[in-house]
């Protein structure tokens, strides 16, 4: 039974009350749907949304589960679910509200032609552009191992097909000159993390980790039993990987973006 609350004169509805209401808003229902989708009536939404009453904690989890992230750890919090806890028990629910932050885009037209616009829809998927920097040869970059855990900053959008794997693609800055003039300082990254599979990335642009040293694009290349990373720039050495250089591979770069000198 949803627990029911007193309400006094000047009683302002609670902040779960509130988010409720930003919930079925979200979704574009309007009480008596918002209500079956939760299997209840739309008397009780009205109640919820006023603060009388509060959702059972179940009834939280399946709004959790609606709203998608970051909205979703709000109600699972609620039901006294804690995100550790769920990220541990589900291991693939990272992937999913990765998903769910990267709408899909339909274009039907665009630019200055007078031609009548095709059927075929073009597909873009928005990139989340993180708060991350990979450094060059010799420099120090953030220490974000896990990408899809880095804080982002923006999106960019791009067609569906330069992007293999939306859910696992990611942006990230270049800061330095080691790999110009392929990418110069300040150019944005568009990178992989589900392609870190060193066996296939002989000769390809990649991001590497190490402890001390943080991110760093490179070029991998592989010599019989021994994996470099080398720069494009003739100035800066080589990284041989070693028992001492505990160096491993994040991301495979798909493409980039850079301004005009």
């Amino acid at each position: 039974m949803a627990r029911s609350l007193r309400r006094s004169a000047n009683f302002a509805p609670p902040e779960w009350a509130k988010t409720v209401v930003r919930l079925r808003k979200q979704l574009g229902f309007h009480q008596a749907t918002f209500g079956n989708t939760f299997h209840c009536s739309a008397m009780a939404v009205s109640r919820w949304e006023r603060g009388i009453s509060e959702p059972r904690s179940h009834t939280y989890i399946e709004m959790g589960n609606a709203a998608g992230d970051p909205l979703c750890w709000y109600f699972w919090a609620r039901a006294g679910l804690s995100k550790e806890d769920l990220l541990r028990v589900t291991p693939r629910l990272q992937e999913r509200l990765r998903k769910a932050q990267i709408p899909r885009l339909e274009i039907v037209s665009a630019g200055g032609s007078a031609k009548k616009p095709e059927d075929r829809k073009l597909q873009l998927v928005a990139i989340p552009l993180l708060r991350t920097v990979a450094a060059s040869h010799g420099e120090t970059g953030d220490n974000h191992v896990l990408l899809q855990d880095a804080p982002v900053e923006s999106m960019i959008a791009a067609p569906k097909d330069w992007c293999p794997n939306p859910s696992t693609t990611s942006c990230l800055r270049v800061r330095g000159s080691s790999m110009s003039p392929l990418i110069s300082d300040g150019y944005i990254l568009v990178v992989d993390f589900a392609q870190n599979n060193i066996g296939e990335l002989d000769g390809k642009v990649v991001i590497a980790w190490h402890k001390d040293k943080g991110l760093t694009v490179s070029r991998l290349r592989r010599y019989d039993h021994t994996i470099v990373l080398q720069s494009e720039n003739a100035s800066y050495e080589s990284i041989t990987f070693n028992g001492k250089q505990r160096w491993k591979i994040v991301a495979k770069v798909l493409w980039w973006i850079g301004k005009a000198p």
